[in-house]
């Protein structure tokens, strides 16, 4: 368990004094203890992955669904990655989804929507800072959706989420895995020039269904131009992100952004990384070199901060005619990189580019990882 696990079972009595420990055992050359929510599935996984080798973070609770409770990690968990089985914890008890059996200061959930929906307040309100990939709070006025390089201020809606729900933690989430490639992208050309309409089409990969997934019958040589509750996340999502904060304290208050957008989310036959083609319509008339150096010039928000999971580039625009590409480009820079090319003139909308990201990691793991680095980093947490 390391050499914090009598820490996790002292509560900060504040906000204050939680900042204060944490920072002091990061300070310690120390590693803060985690619990991570869903452990036994795809995208649990993949936290553990991660979290196993995190010089910040500490997996000490492994939790998961009452048939898992009890057993050993290795027992209850059918281990899909590349690398060590089971991240080297395989012999980690697992414990239920409840703060009494996981008392850490910061959680990563990897719930299914509806357990989310209970699991993710009662951690919050027992303190812990949770970091969700479930969309059961996305969309709620006081929670971040949060892509950091994008919308790192919106941490500052926090304040008004303790006050209004009288939680000691706090609840931040990440975006759904193909708006993170969307809105990743149109992020540039959102600060440089204003967006006026979207259309998008998504081509995701199979792993983004999950683990079995789609059926080898259904997805072989084969385009499923339709994925559930899909579509409506992305057109509302991107608006959100895209936002602006306005206000300060508990006074703070999110405003999305005014454009629609019309999507269309497809799934291939790709294993890692979603694809989408996307044509929108831009204020002030820019030119395509315009365009261009808006993205080639684009800060992102966490310039600066060092954070560890981050990529080296936030996004990177490609000059060549059939690049990005998932088998080629998904896993540059730990899957956490932005990929944008064939940028080019829609006689319809104005300009039309394709954009690509990995959807287990930017859309899923390493989003909320790195969503936790933010929040340590600027004393959110």
């Amino acid at each position: 368990m390391g050499s914090f696990q009598s820490a996790t079972h002292t509560r900060p009595e504040s906000l204050d004094t939680r900042k204060s420990t944490l920072a002091a055992i990061i300070a310690s050359g120390g590693r803060i203890p985690v619990a991570v929510l869903g452990a036994t599935g795809v995208v649990g996984q993949r936290f553990l992955r991660r979290l196993a080798v995190h010089p910040f973070f500490e997996p000490v609770y492994l939790a998961a669904s009452e048939r898992s409770i009890g057993k050993r990690y290795r027992d209850a968990c059918v281990w899909q990655l590349d690398g060590e089985p089971w991240a080297g914890l395989g012999d980690m008890t697992v414990v239920a989804c409840d703060p009494g059996a996981a008392p850490a200061p910061i959680a990563f959930s990897a719930l299914d929507t509806e357990p989310a929906r209970l699991i993710e307040p009662a951690f919050a309100q027992a303190g812990a800072a949770v970091f969700s990939n479930a969309s059961a709070f996305r969309m709620e006025h006081d929670v971040p959706l949060l892509i950091p390089e994008v919308n790192a201020a919106h941490l500052g809606i926090l304040a008004r989420q303790r006050a209004a729900r009288g939680w000691k933690g706090a609840i931040v989430t990440n975006p759904n895995c193909t708006t993170v490639a969307l809105a990743g992208a149109l992020a540039p050309l959102e600060r440089a020039f204003g967006i006026e309409a979207v259309m998008m089409t998504s081509m995701q990969a199979i792993s983004g269904a999950g683990y079995p997934g789609v059926s080898a019958m259904d997805i072989t040589g084969n385009v499923i131009p339709f994925i559930r509750n899909e579509e409506a996340k992305v057109e509302v999502e991107s608006d959100k992100i895209l936002g602006t904060l306005r206000g300060s304290g508990i006074s703070s208050g999110l405003h999305a952004a005014d454009f629609p957008v019309s999507a269309t989310c497809t799934r291939v036959p790709v294993l890692e990384g979603h694809t989408i083609t996307i044509s929108l319509r831009l204020r002030g008339n820019p030119s395509i070199e315009e365009v261009a150096k808006a993205f080639e010039t684009f800060v992102p928000d966490t310039a600066g901060l060092s954070l560890h999971s981050a990529p080296s580039r936030f996004l990177t625009l490609s000059d060549l005619p059939d690049r990005p590409q998932p088998r080629r480009d998904a896993e540059a820079d730990g899957g956490m990189r932005i990929h944008v090319g064939r940028l080019r003139i829609c006689p319809i909308l104005g300009f039309k580019f394709v954009s690509m990201a990995h959807n287990t990691e930017r859309g899923a793991a390493g989003a909320s990882v790195l969503n936790a680095e933010l929040a340590l980093a600027t004393g959110a947490i």
